[in-house]
């Protein structure tokens, strides 16, 4: 188990947003914080920390830029995701990320599209790619939402469904939909679930607020899975002190 940082880019700015309002109509994007700091001042913050196989977000257009900065800062250490195709994912990894992330590209009309996904790992290779399988609950399981996360695909995260797609991966990134970016708390049920059914390095993002929470996530996770933390953290405009989370992390 350990912490991995993230750098979440909205129009060109780090920002920490409430995930579901992307794509609202009629509605404003939720901004929890957009700092006065570019993208590549975390990155080297991360790099002096050490902390390794965190991820670069870019949500909507007008972000390679700073996306692209992050990972020269910290060349090998961070992950990309957002917009991610057979196309681009080569031109990403050759501007310094460790891994590419990719989600709605493998999800089409709902379903999950097998030829687009063995196009990318004949791409980039297997040991390169991250699926993100952001998610929601329906009728008491839990399935992929695409598409800025409005859309329900059938695909459901089962022991046999994870299982067969870690052949075509190194690792997952698991948003828990519901609870990103409101500092809620974690969602434990989705955690009981990867736990007992992942048997490749998993992410979860979604609401940790606390170090309490953090006790609570390596205990529900059995200390097998990896969390990430945005908006709850100081350096986000939270209330949880970055520095006291590594802390907490090098006393595991």
């Amino acid at each position: 188990m350990k912490f991995r940082p993230c750098i979440d880019l909205h129009q060109g700015k780090v920002k920490q947003i409430v995930g579901e309002t992307l794509n609202t109509e009629n509605r404003p994007v939720v901004e929890n914080f957009v700092s006065e700091h570019d993208s590549a001042y975390y990155a080297e913050l991360f790099r002096q920390d050490r902390l390794t196989g965190g991820h670069v977000i870019m949500l909507g257009g007008g972000n390679e830029e700073a996306a692209v900065r992050a990972l020269q800062a910290y060349p090998g250490g961070l992950q990309i995701g957002g917009g991610i195709t057979a196309d681009n994912a080569t031109s990403y990894l050759e501007k310094g990320a460790s891994h590419v992330i990719v989600t709605s590209y493998i999800f089409r009309d709902g379903r999950l599209d097998m030829d687009r996904l063995r196009a990318l790992v004949a791409e980039v290779g297997k040991d390169k790619l991250v699926i993100d399988l952001s998610c929601k609950m329906k009728d008491g399981r839990w399935y992929v939402v695409t598409n800025q996360w409005t859309q329900f695909s059938d695909f459901e995260l089962t022991p046999d469904s994870l299982r067969e797609l870690e052949r075509y991966c190194d690792e997952y990134l698991i948003h828990a939909v519901d609870v990103e970016g409101k500092r809620t708390g974690i969602l434990e049920p989705l955690v009981q679930l990867l736990a007992e059914c992942v048997t490749i390095p998993t992410t979860y993002a979604g609401g940790a607020r606390s170090l309490e929470d953090l006790s609570r996530f390596r205990e529900l996770g059995q200390g097998k899975l990896d969390i990430t933390i945005g908006s709850a953290l100081d350096i986000f405009g939270g209330r949880l002190s970055y520095r006291d989370v590594i802390d907490h992390w090098s006393k595991l």
